[in-house]
């Protein structure tokens, strides 16, 4: 299962959602679930791509969502947690196996935190946003010299968080 993270303000307008849009279809293309916060904005575009895979099938798409109303939702999870934590949700997202950052503000920046602390596989989009900011940077130095790999295509996320995978580096 691999975690979309980014802004919630982001249209369907704005170039990052159809980044978001792509990601979340190539990795149910790949064999991947997709987990997001289960909002609007990126979290929306992930999930709604993912289920216009022709891979897709019934449970592919999970919101994690920071209330406990189910009906908070964006109508593309076919899997609906409602946590009550508010943003300490976020430390469920950031469990995923890896985790694709588009973007983002303050929220998308404890999720990045959390998945380095996690040691989990990190692909950041270069676009606007803390994304942008710390591809090929390292949070700190508890990884070993890892860097969260800096992706210039939906394409170069997905791989990149593939082939940490496939290394066992998560």
């Amino acid at each position: 299962m691999v975690s979309v993270i980014g802004p919630s303000d982001v249209g369907p307008d704005d170039h990052r959602y159809g980044i978001a849009y792509l990601i979340g279809k190539l990795l149910v293309d790949n064999g991947f679930r997709v987990m997001t916060g289960g909002l609007s904005g990126i979290m929306e575009a992930a999930l709604k791509g993912a289920r216009e895979s022709a891979s897709y099938r019934e449970g592919d798409t999970i919101g994690v969502i920071p209330s406990l109303d189910p009906d908070d939702a964006n109508p593309y999870c076919d899997i609906v947690i409602p946590t009550g934590l508010g943003i300490g949700r976020n430390l469920i997202v950031s469990s995923a196996d890896g985790i694709i950052a588009v973007g983002g503000g303050s929220g998308t920046l404890s999720e990045i935190a959390l998945s380095w602390q996690k040691g989990r596989p990190i692909a950041a989009l270069d676009v606007p946003g803390w994304s942008g900011e710390l591809a090929d940077r390292a949070l700190d130095d508890r990884r070993n010299g890892y860097v969260m790999g800096r992706a210039s295509s939906p394409e170069e996320a997905v791989a990149h968080i593939m082939s940490h995978l496939d290394e066992g580096q998560c």
